[in-house]
């Protein structure tokens, strides 16, 4: 029986209030809504799909895809910009990590246009608004199929 790939969404801070919280940079399209688009993408892969405010959480979650996971999705919204922690968790893994943004965060302020999760993920994502989720899924799903068809 083939293998049936696990993908971790992991979601950051203030991410559980989308479709609320300025619409004008994030749009109308609630978390589940992305979940939903995100399941749809993965074809028939198992999603786990999660939102946290803290730090820790993600970082727990991170480690636990490590082990049960093919591939993980990552929006760390404004943690992206200051967590070296969330840095060292990701690149503690052996696993794809997408890292994914619904604004193009380098139009964004100057503040934003520096990731410490950028240089340790597989690849960047952001700008599409919700299709940055599902380009990021497609995306990572891809890097663990070739993964495991190196093992």
């Amino acid at each position: 029986m083939p293998h049936t790939p696990v993908l971790y969404v992991l979601n950051g801070p203030n991410l559980n209030l989308l479709g609320t919280r300025e619409p004008d940079v994030y749009g109308r399209d609630t978390l589940a809504d992305v979940e939903a688009l995100c399941r749809a993408a993965a074809e028939g892969a198992e999603v786990v799909f999660r939102q946290s405010s803290e730090e820790g959480r993600l970082i727990d979650w991170l480690h636990e895809a490590g082990e049960k996971a093919d591939a993980v999705v990552f929006n760390p919204a404004a943690y992206s910009h200051t967590s070296i922690a969330l840095h060292d968790a990701i690149k503690a893994l052996a696993i794809p990590v997408v890292e994914c943004h619904l604004s193009n965060v380098a139009a964004r302020e100057a503040f934003r246009h520096h990731s410490y999760v950028s240089p340790v993920a597989a690849g960047v994502v952001s700008g599409f608004g919700p299709f940055s989720y599902d380009l990021a899924v497609r995306a990572a799903l891809r890097l663990a199929r070739a993964r495991a068809a190196r093992s």
